[in-house]
């Protein structure tokens, strides 16, 4: 029996979690280049945009007929996540990962 391998190219299909990440990125930077603050007060306000998504996202798991995932927002407890993937980009930035890396030509 003669069997081929399954046909893999080299860009692969990029993760939701990585497409989110791009796109919170993209806006943020694009925001400050349509108007500039000073780096701090960027974060700052970036991270009451981040709290006002984790409310809208918890009270529409809380509705009746609300997503139906099975998450049950527990602000204590999430916010002691946020805060520790805070902690963990901060202090370890992600590695350079090839795949990850936008295409920047062609061969």
């Amino acid at each position: 029996m003669n069997v081929r391998p399954a046909h893999h190219t080299c860009a692969e299909v990029v993760p939701a979690e990585d497409t989110l990440d791009e796109a919170l990125r993209r806006a943020f930077w694009q925001s400050l280049n349509r108007a500039p603050l000073p780096a701090m007060h960027a974060l700052e306000v970036a991270a009451r945009t981040l709290g006002t998504l984790y409310r809208q996202v918890a009270r529409a798991h809380e509705q009746p007929g609300g997503c139906g995932c099975g998450w049950e927002p527990d602000p204590d407890c999430d916010l002691i996540v946020l805060e520790a993937n805070l902690a963990a980009a901060l202090l370890h930035p992600p590695q350079t990962d090839l795949i990850r890396m936008p295409v920047a030509g062609s061969a």
